[in-house]
């Protein structure tokens, strides 16, 4: 059996890994068919999810984390995808915090980290708009300072945890004559919250249980306090900050997808006859699962580079947008590669590889496009 073993998982990971996985076939499997088809997973799922320490894992314990580091996080994410379980979108809510612990005054962090560790804040982030994807310098939403408030104006689209968000960190155009340094990120209380909507959960044609939905502010007041850091103008390159982490993650999770199908498909051709054989036996079958063990062994060896440095504090825009890049187009490789290995069967919705066909094919557009990830690795050559 070919192990495609973690070079910086240790014994305690291995136990956090097997707590992760109860929970994810305990509690959040048995409910993701319903989840597709309402297009969330709902909040007690979060909630439960607090209770068990398993979001917020690499924020300080001081602001209610687990006082982790980039590992856990990579574990529940790994575990996550393997199953091809997207609903709850816990890379997102990390990256939120991530913006917090990083960027927030004092004030903001004690206010909303331990809410989010408890599961009772979802967290999103709205970038994108529907004239502005990866090119954030195109942001349009404003937020005009009036005393001792800001009120937002504008619209967001494609936002994860949007739905069921209870902490949104806005990206809005502060100063429209400065360009990138005319942005800034407001932190939006949304319940309650005069003039803020949620539209229509977006119909998209795959990870169906994850929650994606518009963002409308009409008007929308927020204290001044909420603005991330405290100083207008900060929120470019607060975002910039914070990419590396993403993409990382993206890459983390891609990767984690291609062993959960490499591992369906092992299964299945073992037990799938065909012309009296098992079609494991094939000559073609065990070629292609040859090639596509090799992809994962040679990601892993990569991944796992960069998540070394990325706890080392190391890990560069560059070699981060590398991974993403090369995780998720590899994905969308091995996993229709999959797909044809099950025949009619892995187009059916109740196979895990025929979800999984859907599920990966945002990993080469959010985050950044495969185009703008070979526009950022272009400039540092």
């Amino acid at each position: 059996m070919i192990d495609f073993k973690r070079s910086w998982e240790d014994g305690d990971l291995a136990l956090f890994r097997q707590t992760v996985a109860r929970f994810i076939e305990d509690e959040m499997q048995p409910g993701d068919a319903q989840a597709r088809e309402q297009g969330h997973v709902g909040q007690a799922l979060w909630r439960r999810a607090g209770e068990l320490g398993l979001l917020c894992t690499d924020i300080p314990e001081e602001y209610g984390g687990a006082g982790g580091d980039f590992r856990h996080e990579a574990v529940i994410g790994e575990e996550l995808y393997r199953r091809s379980l997207t609903g709850m979108n816990v890379a997102v809510h990390s990256i939120v915090a991530h913006y917090l612990q990083g960027h927030g005054t004092p004030q903001q962090k004690a206010k909303w980290l331990p809410r989010m560790a408890r599961g009772e804040m979802v967290g999103a982030i709205a970038m994108t708009e529907p004239g502005a994807g990866s090119d954030l310098q195109g942001v349009r939403l404003r937020a005009v300072r009036d005393g001792g408030d800001y009120v937002l104006n504008g619209t967001k689209t494609f936002i994860s945890n949007g739905f069921l968000a209870a902490l949104v960190l806005v990206v809005a155009r502060t100063d429209p004559g400065a360009g990138a340094k005319g942005i800034s990120i407001i932190a939006v209380e949304t319940d309650g919250l005069p003039g803020y909507r949620v539209g229509r959960l977006l119909d998209k044609i795959g990870m169906k249980a994850q929650d994606t939905s518009e963002l409308f502010f009409d008007d929308v007041r927020v204290p001044a306090a909420n603005l991330l850091g405290g100083t207008e103008g900060r929120g470019f390159a607060q975002l910039m900050f914070d990419l590396s982490y993403e993409r990382l993650l993206i890459g983390v999770n891609a990767l984690a997808m291609m062993e959960g199908a490499y591992e369906s498909t092992l299964q299945y051709v073992r037990e799938r006859q065909a012309f009296g054989k098992p079609v494991a036996e094939f000559q073609n079958t065990r070629f292609q699962l040859a090639g596509i063990a090799t992809q994962i062994q040679v990601g892993r060896a990569f991944i796992d580079r960069c998540v070394e440095r990325q706890l080392a504090g190391e890990l560069d825009a560059t070699t981060a947008s590398m991974a993403k890049l090369w995780a998720s187009e590899a994905l969308g490789r091995v996993v229709d590669e999959c797909v044809q290995l099950f025949g009619g069967y892995g187009y059916m919705n109740e196979y895990l590889i025929g979800r999984m066909y859907l599920d990966a094919r945002i990993q080469r557009i959010y985050g950044g496009t495969s185009e703008i990830m070979k526009e950022v690795i272009a400039r540092a050559m």
